[in-house]
């Protein structure tokens, strides 16, 4: 790894996207938010994740003073619908029922702030989805895995819910929490070469 480089901060308690960036030959230091995201009342989707990555990794970032901290944030709507974690697991059931059979699009906002340039990228990852029509008795058996709590949209793919995705369009990592092919193009932005930061 190149030397002099400002320390790699992931503003996020997602252990899928700390996972992403180690699979990337990131190590990142991980400093989580607890921002409350009741605060941010905005319906339109690209919008609203830009604003929630970018507001994570502000609170991130006022700890440290040479750092990139990179803060995500994941939606996905189905039919017009925004939908974040599930709060309960009689919402996820419920969603199952509804998303099943039909197309979903996947929202993940990214923000990168540069403290030693003083500078901010923020974009939104894309991904289109198709879910399987998957069985009752198959969406109560997900639910009590309790995976879908965990995960914006419902399910994982990564996990057990990669089984009830028929199709992706788009960026697959983006789908997991973090798109790293847009990631590399934000650094590039920023001046820095992705595999500088490789452990």
């Amino acid at each position: 790894m190149t030397n002099n480089l400002p320390t790699f901060v992931l503003a996020s308690a997602s252990p899928a996207r700390r996972r992403l960036l180690q699979s990337a030959g990131i190590e990142p230091q991980v400093c989580i938010s607890d921002f409350d995201e009741s605060l941010v009342q905005i319906t339109e989707p690209t919008n609203l994740v830009q604003t929630l990555a970018l507001r994570k990794a502000e609170i991130v970032a006022s700890k440290f003073t040479d750092a990139l901290v990179l803060g995500c944030d994941s939606v996905l709507t189905v039919e017009g619908e925004i939908y974040g974690k599930p709060a309960t697991p009689e919402e996820a059931q419920a969603r199952w029922q509804k998303m099943r059979g039909k197309t979903g699009i996947l929202y993940t906002g990214h923000a990168l702030i540069d403290q030693r340039q003083n500078h901010n990228i923020i974009r939104c990852g894309i991904s289109g989805l198709v879910f399987a029509h998957v069985s009752s008795s198959q969406i109560a058996a997900y639910v009590a895995t309790g995976e879908p709590l965990k995960c914006a949209g419902c399910f994982a793919l990564e996990g057990r819910g990669g089984l009830f995705v028929s199709k992706l369009e788009g960026c697959h990592s983006n789908v997991i929490g973090l798109s790293l092919p847009l990631l590399r193009q934000m650094l590039s932005e920023l001046g820095y070469d992705i595999i500088d930061f490789w452990q």
